[in-house]
């Protein structure tokens, strides 16, 4: 399923649309290989009186007067940890707000996929350090409170002078999870030039202690990968150090065009290397493709 974040009111209800998203998912998945989602029925059996009603089912009890409970499949319990990337570069573009809206869409599918499957979830929120660490849970009121933080983003004020430090974040997360998890990562990844080998190292640090990692490449493709602008002089605004740059598009898009590429397969060569998932999310890209990509590699963990 596709969304344009041109489409949507920023005050939409997230637990909504992750419901729409989820559901939507299923049941194409159900017409698809992939099955043996999370929770499959396995029979029925008798009620047994003093237990919880919650897995009655009624529809038989209407048929036949008799009070049966839904069995389901036994599965084992999953520790994931979303971790999404807030600085500004994530609040590009400035008019839409694409990419950080895309991310928190995505964490909210996950997050309502996970509690429906009975997995405990946790969010990480960060910039050059970590704003925010829930728990990891699986309760209702848990989803809820995600859901909420989720929900308030890309609202309200924001910090001008933060800059990205991803490698740091990443290995001070891989110090405070201390079971092993899956992280789900959703970043652009744009470090300073020179901490680039420190992000590789972060990567390979959360790998070493055991926990199983999906990289998540936030981008608006046609511009930050293709920079594809109208030749015309332009102004071009840094949105973590402010600075401003007039060019124009048309005669340095090649030369942006090949540095963009050599990161992006650099990136993409080192995840496959250490044994980590790596997805390119376009923010005009399909969720089915997020929804997708940790269902595989939940199925990988169990």
């Amino acid at each position: 399923m596709k969304i344009n974040p041109n489409d949507i009111i920023q005050r939409t209800n997230l637990e909504l649309l992750a419901r729409q998203l989820v559901e939507g998912f299923i049941t194409g998945l159900h017409k698809s290989p992939y099955h043996g989602f999370s929770v499959e029925f396995a029979e029925h059996r008798l009620y047994n009186e003093g237990e919880s009603t919650r897995h009655v089912d009624w529809k038989v009890f209407a048929r036949t007067d008799k009070v049966f409970t839904k069995r389901f499949e036994e599965e084992t319990n999953l520790r994931c940890l979303i971790a999404i990337d807030t600085s500004p570069s994530m609040f590009y573009p400035v008019q839409n707000k694409a990419k950080i809206r895309f991310a928190k869409y995505a964490a909210g599918a996950l997050c309502y996929l996970l509690n429906r499957q009975r997995d405990a979830v946790g969010v990480c929120l960060f910039s050059d350090t970590i704003q925010t660490l829930t728990p990891v849970k699986s309760s209702a009121t848990h989803l809820d409170k995600m859901l909420r933080l989720l929900n308030n983003i890309d609202s309200g004020p924001r910090k001008t002078d933060q800059k990205t430090n991803v490698a740091e974040v990443l290995d001070e997360l891989a110090e405070k999870i201390h079971k092993r998890s899956l992280v789900l990562i959703f970043s652009d990844m744009f470090d300073t030039a020179e901490n680039a080998d420190n992000l590789f190292r972060s990567l390979q640090h959360l790998k070493h202690n055991k926990h199983e990692v999906v990289v998540f490449h936030v981008m608006d493709n046609q511009t930050e990968l293709q920079f594809d602008f109208e030749d015309r002089p332009m102004e071009f605004i840094d949105l973590e150090s402010g600075e401003r740059l007039k060019l124009n598009p048309g005669d340095v898009r090649r030369s942006y065009q090949e540095e963009a590429n050599r990161f992006h397969a650099a990136l993409k060569t080192r995840c496959n290397q250490y044994k980590i998932d790596f997805v390119e999310a376009d923010v005009l890209s399909d969720f089915n493709l997020i929804l997708q990509s940790y269902l595989i590699k939940r199925e990988k963990m169990r």
